[in-house]
């Protein structure tokens, strides 16, 4: 099977050639939508906002400067439009206490015994603002002032939210480990 080069992907789409749009969409769709269901758990609201993302990319391709990663750059427009649908639909309220006896813990458990699937909907589960930026820090790799920025947060606030996301992970993480070892004896 004979692949397009990604330039001449980029080239196809800047001219409007619809098999060009339809072989970026093909290519990065299920990844993207992955992406938008991190933020938005209903999965046809992150299936508009990946399509709106989508949009956004042709709407914004010449704005790509053909320098870094362009796998990245459209990456960034999909978690925006997703913050953006959260900002729309208010679900992004963020709990603002800081606790400084509060540690951030790692999360320590052995990644043989639990599947992708299972610690992915641990956060899913986690709240809205928790889950945020969970997914912006530890998925994504924004750093917590790029976080602050997309947000409208202070540092501090995303720091504190990533360390209340952490703690319920450890937490859930070490009643599974606690489960698990009453079953298995």
């Amino acid at each position: 099977m004979n692949f397009p080069a990604e330039e001449d992907v980029i080239k196809g789409c800047l001219s409007g050639d619809r098999k060009s749009q339809q072989y970026l969409y093909d290519t990065y769709c299920g990844k993207f939508l992955s992406l938008c269901i991190r933020y938005i758990k209903d999965r046809g609201m992150a299936e508009d906002v990946m399509i709106n993302g989508f949009m956004k990319i042709f709407h914004k391709l010449p704005q790509f400067g053909g320098t870094g990663s362009f796998e990245g750059w459209m990456k960034k427009i999909m978690v925006r439009e997703s913050l953006l649908y959260l900002r729309k639909h208010k679900c992004l309220e963020l709990e603002v206490k800081t606790d400084s006896s509060e540690s951030l813990l790692a999360l320590q458990y052995d990644s043989n015994e639990m599947e992708a699937k299972e610690l992915m909907q641990m956060v899913q589960d986690l709240p809205m603002g928790y889950r945020t930026v969970f997914n912006l820090f530890a998925i994504e790799g924004y750093s917590h002032a790029e976080i602050s920025e997309l947000l409208g947060i202070s540092q501090s606030t995303s720091k504190s939210q990533l360390s209340r996301a952490r703690g319920i992970l450890i937490q859930r993480l070490t009643q599974l480990q606690v489960l698990e070892r009453r079953i298995n004896g």
